[in-house]
């Protein structure tokens, strides 16, 4: 048997019909269970990927990373192409290489950036029910822009996740906030090197409490200091957040290089 090397996977899906990422024990259906079985139908081989960042149910994907340990023939550059013929139409592996064998996605220094999308109608337009938060009420993107400024910095986040978090540490760095309106959607970007349990979408549900005129961007500031989930807005829902992008800052190390884990 050939000796076993990592390889690599950026994955896009929809996330519309899946019980998020990470495969549990309770959970069926999750694209970690439709890539191990795919992964497992090409080469015959029992693999457990491992997921760089756990999305809910509902959320979708750009470019989520997972790697694998495989003693198959195939050249990691050709994985795209044959777990495509196998997986669901709403999964597609869009890049695949062979890395270190030590390469790790959660164990680097990353920066992730997520979008969430809502649509600023009077009325729900039905072919964006399930990529879009609908949101009738008029928003103010300026407002919600300012407001967005007082998360840049590094901070304790405690008031923006979820109370079932596990973290160890609830502090981590924003990089940056944009919101930007598009036609009839309003586009919240946030970028920084890790985030918890429902940020993201807490983030969202808070800038558009916000930019509705319930509060004042100042009012964020006073939310991270409370340390209290309370404090902070509404967790919106899974459909309108997507990752658009997951960078290493320190590159992918190949299969010859010394990874250290990154």
């Amino acid at each position: 048997m050939s000796e076993k090397r990592r390889a690599m996977l950026v994955v896009s899906y929809d996330g519309t019909a899946y019980n998020g990422w990470a495969l549990q024990t309770s959970t069926h259906n999750t694209i970690e269970e439709m890539l191990n079985r795919a992964i497992h139908g090409l080469t015959g081989e029992e693999v457990q990927v491992i997921g760089a960042s756990r999305t809910d149910a509902g959320v979708h994907a750009y470019g989520n990373i997972a790697v694998f340990d495989t003693a198959s023939s195939i050249p990691g550059e050709k994985f795209s192409f044959a777990l495509n013929h196998i997986l669901p139409d709403d999964i597609r592996v869009v890049e695949s290489r062979d890395v270190a064998a030590d390469f790790h996605p959660r164990h680097c220094d990353t920066e992730k950036t997520y979008e969430y999308r809502v649509l600023n109608t009077r009325f729900e337009i039905p072919v964006k029910r399930h990529y879009t938060y609908h949101f009738s009420m008029p928003l103010d993107v300026e407002v919600m822009q300012e407001a967005g400024s007082y998360l840049v910095g590094e901070h304790d986040f405690t008031s923006f996740c979820n109370v079932q978090s596990q973290a160890l540490t609830h502090v981590r760095i924003i990089k940056d906030v944009k919101v930007r309106r598009e036609g009839d959607e309003v586009i919240i970007s946030v970028t920084g090197n890790g985030f918890l349990y429902n940020m993201v979408r807490i983030i969202a549900g808070t800038l558009l409490q916000i930019g509705r005129g319930k509060g004042k961007p100042s009012d964020i500031a006073d939310m991270l200091n409370a340390k209290d989930r309370s404090a902070a807005g509404p967790t919106a829902p899974p459909q309108g957040l997507f990752l658009m992008e997951y960078k290493f800052l320190d590159g992918i190390p190949g299969p010859l290089e010394d990874s250290n884990n990154c």
